[in-house]
């Protein structure tokens, strides 16, 4: 066990996106290239930043919702064929682009090799593609940190819901209470409180436009390495 901030804890789980690192440029690359391919008009990065963070299933269908209006104003909403289209061409332009737009954020090294240290067992746990997650961290030198990496196609439910929390507590061997969660979002601080992990939120990330600071946790840090301190 280990005394992280006043925090007793035997394992971490870590998000990927806006936590160990900045994607919000892969995402963007992606998402242009796509709407491209699609005839609709381009999509402001500010825009973007409000929608990432539950999947790219609802990325896709909030950039859809956003952008088929601006070019047609009497657009339906999108349908099924169109989101099915929609979604192979993110995946296709995204397997090629993953990572070049991305960058590791200050502290993240220094704090996963202090967990490391401590011999806390890690999992990262994300909303991305568990693939694409596993050859992010591969491609920024982060994958020898964790033992299982799980992505928001290993479960049935996606976070915010509390189940992929509880299954990968599971796999590291521990209960909800022994497990530290590390994110960047509601989202994450969601799933937390209702798995019953505790939480640190990181205030680099993407929080659907909204004050992390305002959204309960145990810790909120400006960089991982804080976590040692």
């Amino acid at each position: 066990m280990a005394n992280l901030r006043g925090m007793q804890v035997e394992a971490c789980m870590i998000d990927l996106d806006g936590t160990l690192v900045d994607t919000m440029g892969d995402f963007d690359a992606v998402v242009a290239l796509m709407l491209k391919d699609l005839g609709l008009p381009a999509l402001e990065r500010i825009h973007l930043e409000g929608m990432v963070g539950k999947g790219s299933e609802h990325l896709i269908h909030s950039v859809l919702k956003r952008q088929k209006p601006l070019k047609d104003a009497a657009a339906p909403p999108p349908s099924d064929a169109e989101l099915k289209q929609a979604w192979h061409l993110y995946q296709d332009h995204y397997q090629r682009i993953n990572g070049q737009a991305s960058a590791v954020y200050p502290g993240v090294v220094v704090g996963l090799q202090g967990l490391a240290a401590m011999g806390l067992p890690m999992a990262c746990l994300t909303n991305k593609p568990r693939g694409l997650a596993q050859k992010l961290l591969e491609q920024k030198g982060l994958s020898e940190y964790f033992q299982v990496v799980f992505g928001g196609d290993s479960f049935d439910r996606k976070k915010p819901d509390p189940l992929p929390l509880i299954k990968t507590c599971e796999v590291l061997g521990f209960e909800p209470s022994q497990v530290l969660m590390i994110g960047d979002s509601s989202n994450d601080a969601q799933a937390a409180h209702a798995a019953g992990c505790k939480l640190v939120l990181l205030s680099h990330g993407y929080n659907h436009g909204q004050p992390i600071r305002e959204v309960p946790a145990h810790l909120h840090l400006d960089s991982l390495a804080e976590i040692l301190l």
